[in-house]
């Protein structure tokens, strides 16, 4: 599965797989401080997996691809 990054603020990412399906978000909460938040779709896969905090965003999009086995592209707003 191949998972879209997409800024939606800030500090707000957005997770959508290829089909366009949500998978999650992941928020700064605090500097430093980046915790991923599954969506309702794949809670129940994730729910062994450590979801923050992380010291930065490439950290937490990292857990997400090695448990996934996944890769995240991370795009421009806009785009």
């Amino acid at each position: 599965m191949d998972i879209t990054v997409k800024p939606v603020s800030a500090t707000a990412w957005s997770l959508v797989d290829l089909l366009g399906r949500d998978v999650g978000i992941v928020e700064e909460k605090a500097p430093e401080e980046f915790r991923i938040e599954p969506g309702a779709r794949v809670a129940d896969n994730m729910k062994s997996m450590k979801l923050g905090p992380y010291a930065t965003l490439d950290e937490a999009l990292s857990a997400i691809e090695t448990f996934t086995r996944s890769t995240c592209r991370l795009v421009a707003i806009g785009e």
